[in-house]
């Protein structure tokens, strides 16, 4: 089966942003995303709003851009949403948040949008789905040639870890501390077609896989497989979907350029000649556990031999690395937002420090509430710490 490319000019880029819808007064979900949406305005003709959607749970509005040349675009065109958002919700006593998991509601509570795919998936997968009240952010990256898509989906999968760590979300799910820096993933996760992304040869052996998928009735359609990290061939772009969901529309550029810089280092390399790396899947899969489970503060497998580094140190030397190449894209501040979370502590961290100042996790709740509002992280705190050291 041959799967044409749709071919990008150049990097561009694509966000989505999942969106809690929180009451205010209580800050607990709810469940009207219907009602938010139905208040905005329809424009053409498809009888919905282009940029803002729903998504699987009636407690999530998803926020889309459009094709976007720079992340500086991106975040302009999210933060327009974003104000349009808020107008529709404020008069039905609803306020904005996100992380990867709302801290106390239960997935048991939650109503399914009213969208026919959606009613098929419950009915093909059951409760992998009905739990899913799972909030993320997804960056596609525009390449030109569908021939560099699996070389660079391969080379991106080695940086599974830093994707989550930074913007890990979900250490509560319905009410307990899970353990995990991400429960989100966990949960995501279990879904037939999801994880990480299989180490396929090239484009030709990525066609034979989903043309065998679509034969067993696995899948029916390659929009059904939700890797970590996937080749979106409509698009014309690779999609990186490991992030969290974040609570700031500045960790959401930093999203962006992280994955702006890398999918362009790796396009560029690959035009140059070079090969680009391709971890082997024992690996990838071992070392995002390992973020999963600690977060920034995870020791990550750094070859095949089975050496380890602290994530943290190979995070800041990535970053280095990538100066140049954000510098030439634009993205250098956005970039440099990953700086700030290293120091002052990922979302993660953040929420298990109001839950041991307060002790209550509608504390946690409101306190994703204000940083989205605000824009900016609450207050600074020391490293790591939370679930200790590999």
């Amino acid at each position: 089966m041959a799967i044409d490319w749709n071919p990008s000019h150049g990097p561009t880029l694509g966000v989505e942003w999942e969106v809690q819808l929180i009451d205010g007064q209580t800050m607990q979900l709810r469940q009207e995303a219907g009602k938010v949406l139905g208040d905005l305005p329809i424009i053409g003709n498809t009888g919905e709003h282009p940029r803002l959607r729903h998504e699987l749970m009636q407690s999530t509005v998803e926020i889309v851009t459009g094709v976007c040349s720079t992340v500086s675009e991106a975040k302009d065109d999210l933060g327009e949403m974003i104000t349009e958002l808020q107008r529709a919700a404020a008069p039905h006593g609803i306020v904005l948040a996100c992380a990867g998991t709302h801290p106390v509601s239960d997935w048991r509570d939650a109503t399914m949008a009213p969208i026919q795919r959606y009613a098929e998936l419950v009915e093909q997968m059951q409760w992998l789905v009905r739990r899913i009240q799972t909030f993320g952010v997804h960056v596609h990256v525009g390449i030109h040639d569908g021939a560099k898509a699996i070389p660079i989906v391969n080379a991106l999968a080695a940086y599974l870890p830093h994707f989550l760590a930074l913007t890990a979300s979900s250490p509560f799910w319905c009410g307990y501390d899970t353990g995990l820096a991400s429960s989100r993933s966990v949960t995501f996760g279990t879904l037939p077609t999801s994880g990480p992304p299989p180490r396929l040869a090239d484009w030709k052996q990525f066609e034979e896989y989903m043309d065998t998928l679509l034969r067993a009735g696995t899948i029916r359609t390659i929009k059904e497989v939700w890797w970590d990290i996937r080749p979106h061939p409509d698009f014309g772009t690779v999609e990186i979907r490991m992030f969290d969901g974040t609570p700031t529309l500045r960790e959401v550029g930093m999203a962006a350029a992280l994955s702006q810089s890398l999918v362009q280092l790796f396009d560029y390399q690959l035009d140059r000649g070079y090969t680009l790396p391709s971890p082997p899947s024992w690996l990838v899969k071992d070392n995002k556990w390992r973020a999963t489970r600690y977060g920034l503060d995870a020791m990550v497998i750094t070859d095949e031999k089975g050496s380890t580094a602290p994530l943290r140190d190979e995070i800041y030397e990535l970053l280095r690395a990538l100066e140049p190449v954000a510098d030439r894209l634009g993205c250098a501040d956005e970039l440099a937002v990953a700086d700030e979370v290293l120091e002052h502590g990922a979302s993660y961290e953040r929420q298990h420090a109001v839950y041991r100042r307060t002790g209550e996790l509608a504390a946690v709740a409101e306190s994703l509430v204000a940083e989205f509002a605000a824009d900016s992280f609450g207050p600074a705190m020391q490293h790591g710490g939370d679930h200790g050291r590999q």
